[in-house]
């Protein structure tokens, strides 16, 4: 595909990833991709991704259900062997390609879509709550001072 310099675009649904769909509220909505494959002028191996989707996710702080849109663009190095890393310019990521030397779009896309999930959804129109614990905080009592006694006593003498 490098030597050819292959473009695939398309869309997929969200709910053929099933490692995605284990951290999406739902399976609703497709990914439009461009997968290029192509070798650079430093004659490196390259699959520049580029995806636009909208994640459905549940706010961990209200507990609803919100849209995260996502648009990655990413350029990946496909290396042979770990050695082959250090070369690669700096931003580009590597992908190390074993035994037959074909690789899956499909799961480098799946790949790319997880690492834009937030760790913690939280939905940024929810910023009108308060971010701090609203519960019932425990009031905190004024302990006396179990030393106070000593103090006194030392005083007084």
């Amino acid at each position: 595909m490098v030597v050819n310099q292959r473009r695939f675009e398309g869309s997929l649904p969200l709910a053929q990833m099933p490692r995605l769909m284990e951290l999406l509220a739902d399976g609703e909505g497709d990914c439009r991709y461009t997968v290029d494959f192509y070798r650079d002028p430093l004659k490196i191996d390259v699959m520049h991704i580029r995806l636009q989707t909208v994640f459905h996710l549940v706010c961990q702080r209200t507990l609803e259900r919100f849209a995260h849109p996502v648009e990655i663009d990413q350029r990946l190095g496909l290396i042979s062997d770990e050695a082959q890393e250090a070369s690669l310019p700096e931003g580009m990521e590597a992908v190390l390609i074993e035994g037959n030397g074909e690789v899956s779009p499909l799961q480098l896309i799946e790949d790319e879509l997880l690492l834009a999930v937030p760790l913690v959804p939280i939905n940024p129109d929810a910023s009108g709550l308060d971010p701090k614990w609203s519960g019932d905080e425990a009031v905190e009592e004024e302990k006396p001072n179990p030393f106070a006694a000593l103090a006194a006593l030392k005083d007084h003498t």
